[in-house]
């Protein structure tokens, strides 16, 4: 069986029991840092669910090959599919989030710009850092035991994200202080299930008036005002621990 003591790697190819196989250059990097050598326990996972056990057999000067041996069914996700649909908080403030969003499960993060936003961000600029999230995740995801990677979504404006919503599946909420249904109450979901969440300052009137529109509901967490990077995991949370 996988002992979790040793490294866990990410590597985004198909694994077959049996096979040797040369690892990309980011968990090729990880080895080296961590002075691996042949022989040394290492874990793969795909995201494709499972994990499976391997050896080192190879260290080059920047190649390093690995021996796939058995493949671990197991399954560390939430009960449901949870996607986040965030204001993107400002500084590191995005990073954190992201990595703890994908430690407490979260399947997809959808970092959006709206009119309170203190962090824009669009073209190649918003390229690099959606690139640079998915770093954290998949960083994250190594860490904390999952075999599935979260999808980080391209940045979009709000108004035009909540526009483009297909037909619904599932629930989607807006966590809102307005009128708003205590998360508690709500049933427990047998499909997907979307979370909307503000910025600094939280979404502009008109923002939350879309989202309504959209078919989200409006959801409470209770009576304090949290951060913009604290909301969605406060969410995250609770789902995790009813689950």
């Amino acid at each position: 069986m996988t002992t979790r003591s040793s490294p866990r790697l990410y590597t985004p190819m198909p694994l077959l029991a049996g096979a040797t196989l040369a690892l990309p250059p980011g968990p090729a990097r990880h080895v080296q840092v961590l002075r691996l050598q042949p022989g040394d326990a290492v874990t793969l996972f795909n995201g494709d669910g499972g994990e499976w056990s391997a050896r080192v057999a190879r260290m080059g000067r920047s190649e390093v090959e690995v021996s796939v041996d058995a493949h671990h069914p197991g399954d560390r996700e939430l009960p449901c599919t949870v996607t986040l649909a965030v204001g993107m908080p400002a500084n590191d403030r995005m990073d954190w989030l992201v990595e703890k969003a994908t430690e407490l499960g979260a399947a997809e993060i959808q970092p959006l710009v709206c009119e309170r936003s203190v962090l824009r961000l669009s073209g190649e600029r918003a390229d690099k850092k959606v690139a640079h999230w998915q770093g954290v995740a998949i960083a994250a995801s190594e860490q904390s035991g999952r075999t599935r990677v979260p999808v980080i979504a391209p940045v979009r404006a709000l108004r035009d994200w909540c526009a483009g919503l297909p037909p619904a599946a599932g629930l989607r909420a807006v966590l809102s202080l307005q009128d708003a249904r205590p998360l508690a109450a709500l049933p427990v979901p047998d499909g997907p299930l979307l979370f909307l969440s503000g910025p600094e300052g939280g979404l502009a009137p008109g923002e939350e008036q879309a989202a309504r529109d959209a078919g989200l509901l409006p959801v409470s967490l209770g009576p304090r005002t949290l951060r913009s990077e604290t909301a969605p995991l406060a969410a995250l949370a609770f789902l995790g621990l009813r689950g």
